[in-house]
């Protein structure tokens, strides 16, 4: 991807010192604690502050039960807020 590419509204690419190494990683501090559904601190973290392409493994969130079982509660016509 090129540094010049455009992306439409409401993306706004930033400069890449915005990933600069910084404390811990990229951002001063790790990610928070007791994450919504229990997700693991360690790989969000991962994913939020030591990664550049990728996020979490294909099927993650499939080992989230807590997640799971509010997707399978919540009625097609609604939105599950993130």
């Amino acid at each position: 991807m090129s540094a010049a590419q455009k992306y439409p509204a409401p993306a706004v690419m930033g400069p890449e010192s915005i990933m600069s190494k910084k404390a811990h990683g990229t951002s001063a501090t790790p990610v928070q604690e007791n994450l919504r559904w229990k997700v693991d601190q360690e790989v969000a973290d991962r994913i939020c502050n030591f990664n550049r392409h990728y996020a979490e493994y294909s099927g993650y969130f499939q080992n989230v039960p807590e997640f799971m079982n509010q997707t399978n509660d919540t009625p097609a016509d609604k939105e599950i807020t993130f």
